[in-house]
């Protein structure tokens, strides 16, 4: 029987196939003797990740302008400052110019009140959050894979939150005093509910084709919570991280704001509150920019580099 010219023309030709493809049918081909289920489950993830970027995912550099730009937007908000001083429409009391904050930033760092603030701080917040990640990974993960959990405590935790941290600053002074077990649980209140919705929005966009496959290599739950899961919802997961840190950060100068006395110690939220009862602006604003530039910081030198390591592994992002 002669083929039709649309069966040649639809009948796959190896010497024509992707260099991609050949690689991944010539690794299917090799799975079926001498391997057990463990080592199939082992190279599930790899051969997941193979098929998404078969086709050649783009790549993009490091454009020059993500640098210039916010240095020259910075560069125009801080002239715009000075000339809105210059202008005399405000008293410097009220609305200091950014020499005015620098020089009292320069008295802080002189007097050691600014690595004081800063250290204080800075070591409350990551301790908090990285106690919050080990408290919400295994809950985020046992309530993502149990339906019956999610459905019944999903809605709690995303209304919690949603609650802003500084409500729960009065119960934590109440129940703990002016302590840092105090700032600690405001902490654990503004990330755990952020890590654990990451980690069940992320479950939850996986895939149904990925539990079958587990399935049906033999993966048990921890197999498939470890070498499937856990690397298919690394972005989401990297994400609530993210935002949990941003709602900790946030707790904790909420808590050392209102908070103040007893072993609290001396913070940046203590800082702003020393400035508002002073009535010192230049302090205020100090305290502010300085509360900004960690978070900055924290974003550029710990979030950013994971985000970028996760986006090279994937293909999403040249190396």
């Amino acid at each position: 029987m002669v083929a039709t010219p649309t069966e040649e023309h639809t009948r796959p030709d190896p010497d024509r196939q992707a260099p991609e493809q050949v690689e991944l049918l010539r690794h299917a081909s090799s799975t079926g003797s001498g391997r057990g289920r463990g080592d199939d489950v082992a190279d599930l993830s790899r051969g997941l990740d193979a098929l998404e970027t078969a086709g050649g995912a783009p790549r993009r550099r490091l454009d020059p302008q993500s640098v210039l730009l916010p240095v020259a937007a910075l560069a125009v908000v801080v002239i715009a400052w000075q000339l809105y001083v210059m202008t005399g429409h405000r008293r410097t009391d009220m609305v200091p110019g950014p020499i005015d904050v620098a020089g009292t930033a320069w008295e802080l760092w002189r007097t050691g009140a600014f690595w004081e603030a800063v250290s204080t701080s800075l070591g409350r917040g990551l301790a908090g959050f990285a106690l919050s990640i080990l408290i919400a990974t295994p809950i985020g993960l046992i309530i993502a894979q149990v339906r019956m959990l999610r459905q019944a405590f999903g809605p709690l935790i995303s209304g919690l939150q949603v609650l802003p941290s500084v409500a729960w600053v009065p119960a934590a002074v109440i129940w703990f005093g002016l302590t840092d077990a105090t700032v600690y649980f405001v902490i654990f209140m503004g990330a755990i509910p952020s890590v654990v919705n990451g980690l069940i929005a992320g479950v939850r966009q996986v895939p149904p084709q990925h539990h079958r496959v587990g399935r049906v290599l033999g993966a048990n739950r921890w197999q498939m919570t470890t070498r499937i899961l856990l690397p298919a919802i690394l972005p989401s997961y990297v994400g609530g991280l993210r935002q949990g840190w941003a709602f900790s950060w946030r707790s904790l100068m909420a808590a050392e704001i209102i908070a103040t006395g007893g072993s609290m110690g001396f913070g940046l939220g203590t800082l702003l509150d020393q400035g508002r009862a002073l009535a010192d602006m230049s302090v205020v604003l100090t305290a502010v920019l300085i509360i900004l530039l960690v978070g900055v910081v924290v974003e550029l030198l710990v979030f950013a580099p994971i985000e970028r390591r996760l986006l090279t592994t994937r293909g999403l992002l040249e190396s």
